[in-house]
């Protein structure tokens, strides 16, 4: 069997993950991106074309946080009471 080189979560799995992680158990959670952005100029990719200026935009942070009510409908909101339910 090959070793695994690349694991793909969605962002439901993802905000599973961290509600367990965090102990956390209530509240609808959803994932929070922190994006940062840069400006720089790079040559095109023919040999006569310009240098050209473009955006760069890392993600800077990734994480969860605490969402209203009326959006449990967007993608990977989740509830952690149901995630992670308080043990009895």
């Amino acid at each position: 069997m090959a070793e695994a080189k690349q694991y793909v979560f969605s962002y439901k799995e993802i905000v599973e993950a961290l509600i367990k992680k965090e102990g956390i158990h209530e509240g609808l959670w959803g994932v929070v991106m922190r994006f940062g952005i840069q400006g720089a100029n790079i040559a095109g990719q023919e040999p006569n074309e310009p240098v050209l200026p473009v955006a760069i935009v890392p993600i800077l942070e990734i994480g969860i946080q605490r969402v209203d009510t009326t959006e449990k409908a967007f993608p990977g909101v989740c509830d952690a009471a149901v995630v992670n339910p308080t043990k009895p």
